[in-house]
């Protein structure tokens, strides 16, 4: 499974993202193949919270870096090592990207999709 793939999508119902996660999981065991990863967030407010111009750059530089350092990760995206290293525990903790056992940085996912729709509000207001 050395070609990793992510889904982000937005989904605002919990439910229905976690039952399509074990849908698909149930499917990779039925079928024994690689489903692919999802990264969820429930409203557009917490997707572009968390995943700014920035964290972008920085998962992307480090797409086809391999394994590299935190200080080799600041120099590619020409900024300071202290603020990459705080959008860096924050990538982390999301799963966009991993530290080894020397404490490298990686992504590893070698395609990464955005799955995000927005649709008029259906609510109509009583008069």
């Amino acid at each position: 499974m050395n070609q990793r793939q992510l889904t982000i999508a937005l989904q605002s119902d919990w439910r229905t993202a976690l039952r399509s996660a074990g849908q698909r999981a149930a499917h990779g065991l039925k079928t024994k193949r690689y489903q692919g990863e999802v990264l969820n967030f429930e409203t557009p407010g917490a997707f572009f919270g968390q995943l700014t111009e920035r964290r972008w750059a920085l998962v992307h530089a480090l797409q086809s870096a391999g394994t590299i350092s935190l200080r080799e990760a600041a120099r590619r995206v020409g900024r300071d090592v202290r603020r990459v290293h705080e959008d860096v525990h924050i990538l982390i903790g999301l799963g966009l990207l991993e530290k080894d056992e020397s404490g490298s940085l990686v992504c590893p996912f070698k395609r990464i999709h955005i799955d995000m729709q927005l649709e008029a509000n259906t609510l109509t207001l009583a008069a």
